[in-house]
């Protein structure tokens, strides 16, 4: 399974639900990495999807214990259903949010994380992989500069 993420420099995913800082390079770098894939997102996640509706040209699966159930996303209400499902398609990556993350990362081989050179307040993290023996950077896929933040889009490798 693969996931991906944007985080700041602290490794910080978010404030009060949402990312404080959305750069439309990573939002199209989503867009295409995600394209045909099974998506696993928690509840509260999709509560930051535009109208929450599920994501087109991918199968959403939506992770949740106790949410209802959501049109056009598939429920599972465990990390094991999930994973289990997962194994039915090509591609599986996981969206988000921060415990859904916490949950899955232990099943991921393979993530792409945005790294967005900025800190504003987060109450919600990622782990910081480039302090995990586990995991190593693969290599830099692009970087760049958008509305005076710089930004690179990393591969990281389980070792």
């Amino acid at each position: 399974m693969e996931l991906i993420v944007a985080v700041f420099d602290d490794w910080g995913i978010g404030k009060d639900g949402t990312q404080q800082v959305a750069l439309s390079a990573d939002r199209k770098f989503f867009r295409e990495t995600t394209r045909g894939a099974m998506v696993i997102v928690g509840r509260r996640t999709i509560e930051d999807f535009p109208g929450q509706k599920p994501l087109p040209g991918r199968v959403n699966v939506m992770l949740s214990r106790s949410g209802a159930e959501k049109e056009g996303f598939t429920l599972c209400r465990t990390v094991e259903q999930a994973a289990q499902l997962a194994k039915t398609v090509d591609r599986a990556m996981v969206i988000g949010g921060g415990s859904i993350y916490e949950q899955m990362l232990p099943l991921c081989d393979t993530a792409y994380i945005t790294k967005v050179h900025c800190t504003p307040k987060s109450d919600t993290f990622f782990p910081n992989l480039d302090a995990s023996p586990e995991w190593h950077l693969e290599k830099i896929l692009q970087s760049g500069i958008e509305d005076g933040i710089a930004y690179d889009m990393c591969l990281y490798k389980r070792k």
